[in-house]
């Protein structure tokens, strides 16, 4: 494994170690009970930074920095199916999601305050006993489960509601065709020797995106193990328009 891959997987565990104190900084219930109060909160907050960050490096922060990342990532060697369908279902649950944050937020007579510890204490997320079933309730059925009975980042594929943030911004900067973090392939040397494809996190069809010399998919999240894992050096980091 190369330096660069296990940096990232090092990240990322670190990132999944400390879930329990960024729990509420991610959660997607505090966004709406802050929201009907009028209160701008941590996951306002950080949601809104996943979607400006997205113009600029895409779904990074699904590949180098999520905790759900790092304990998806470290099922691997006891489950790793590749999953290949199901992308939609995070948008069924996401649209209604932010739909219900928007009317919220309008009934409330839209935000007038910004609280980004808002129900933590002392700025961690599980405080009490209480705190501490929720997160294991959010733990264990949304991301640990589905990465053991369906596949491979099975939560990132169909119940993130993070994801849906970074997609929409990568969509936009492709629209405009503003310059930002891609992939870029050379095809032309590449041996067909599927470990691109065999190891994404993901379970992309790299290969089939190098020959197209269409590295773009809205489930890419830049992690660079197809860059790393290449001996030809078929794939590269670049910055540019697509």
């Amino acid at each position: 494994m190369k330096t660069r891959q296990k940096l990232r997987k090092g990240i990322i565990l670190i990132s999944f170690f400390l879930f329990p104190a960024t729990f509420y900084y991610l959660s997607p219930i505090l966004i709406v009970e802050a929201s009907a109060k009028g209160i701008i909160n941590g996951s306002f907050i950080l949601f809104s930074l996943m979607f400006i960050s997205s113009l600029l490096v895409g779904r990074s922060f699904c590949g180098w920095a999520c905790p759900g990342a790092g304990c998806q990532e470290s099922i691997f060697p006891a489950r790793s199916k590749v999953v290949t369908k199901g992308d939609y279902i995070k948008w069924l649950l996401w649209v209604p999601w932010i739909i219900s944050i928007i009317v919220l937020a309008i009934r409330s007579g839209g935000y007038s305050k910004v609280d980004f510890f808002f129900q933590t204490t002392h700025g961690l997320s599980i405080g009490n006993v209480q705190g501490l079933i929720v997160y294991f309730l959010v733990l264990f059925p949304l991301i640990v489960a589905p990465a053991f009975i369906i596949g491979k980042r099975s939560f990132c594929h169909h119940l993130c509601w993070m994801a849906p943030f970074m997609i929409l911004g990568r969509k936009i900067r492709n629209y405009f065709e503003w310059s930002s973090l891609r992939l870029k392939s050379h095809p032309e040397i590449c041996k067909k020797c599927h470990s691109c494809t065999e190891n994404c996190p993901m379970s992309l069809p790299v290969e089939e995106m190098v020959n197209n010399k269409s590295m773009e998919n809205s489930e890419c999240i830049l992690c660079g193990t197809c860059v790393d894992g290449c001996k030809q050096g078929v794939i590269k980091y670049s910055w540019g328009k697509i």
